[in-house]
């Protein structure tokens, strides 16, 4: 049976596809390698490193620009997306590249197939954390590095629900932080760190970095409605964690 977060997901996004891509497709294009709602480069970060010649799956891809700019590199890469409205996008950029319809907490590849999983707010923000992660540990190669990037739980924290705002001031307990429902947008997991750190630890990880993302100086993004920049020059709007496969 498949679980409510996933059907309400998939219907989600196969809807927004359209209007998202519109949005913000020419901008990914134009910063592929790039992470978050800023577009803070992979070259200065080096969260993945030198990827040539590596088995690399992007979880959660949509229209896979990452995976298109790391195919063109040399990479081998696989785009997976729950979403067959937005991976209708990816085949029309990139016909050859190899592209997979599928959930994300039911991955359909052989144990140990890649060197690398990654995704940059993708499937690891909106599968259950409990599930996804043992499925990643379970396609890493010894050694393969797991990165993705997320919402930092400092936003969900500040988010002011009663008037629909961001806010400086904690509006949410901390322990309400976890599975995430905004009404007809998706179904999210944000998490706090020492969540993270004991589930990918209880799954063979050892975490090798953390990073903590503000808003440069001088900042724009096509998500105006993610958080303002304002607030996002000030407190980290989202993090990437990595972590290697022992």
């Amino acid at each position: 049976m498949t679980p409510d977060h996933v059907a309400h997901n998939r219907g989600f996004w196969d809807a927004d596809a359209d209007a998202y891509q519109d949005a913000h497709g020419d901008g990914l294009a134009r910063a592929p390698l790039a992470w978050g709602v800023y577009r803070a480069p992979e070259s200065e970060l080096r969260v993945l490193g030198d990827l040539h010649g590596l088995d690399v799956l992007e979880l959660g891809c949509g229209a896979a620009q990452w995976s298109v700019a790391l195919a063109a590199l040399g990479v081998r890469a696989v785009g997976l997306d729950l979403s067959g409205a937005q991976l209708a996008y990816a085949r029309d950029a990139a016909p050859t590249l190899p592209l997979v319809l599928a959930n994300g907490e039911q991955l359909p590849f052989a144990d140990a197939g890649f060197d690398v999983v990654f995704c940059d707010h993708g499937a690891l923000s909106f599968c259950e954390p409990a599930v996804i992660v043992p499925e990643c540990a379970r396609v890493l190669r010894a050694g393969g590095t797991l990165a993705f990037s997320a919402t930092h739980p400092l936003l969900s924290l500040t988010w002011n629900e009663k008037k629909q705002r961001q806010s400086r001031k904690l509006c949410m307990a901390f322990d309400d932080l976890g599975r995430m429902e905004f009404g007809e947008g998706t179904i999210d997991w944000s998490l706090p760190a020492s969540v993270w750190i004991r589930l990918l630890r209880e799954h063979g990880f050892q975490i090798e970095d953390l990073f903590e993302l503000c808003a440069p100086a001088g900042a724009s993004t096509t998500y105006e409605d993610f958080a303002p920049v304002a607030w996002a020059r000030r407190w980290p709007a989202e993090w990437i964690w990595k972590a290697r496969r022992r």
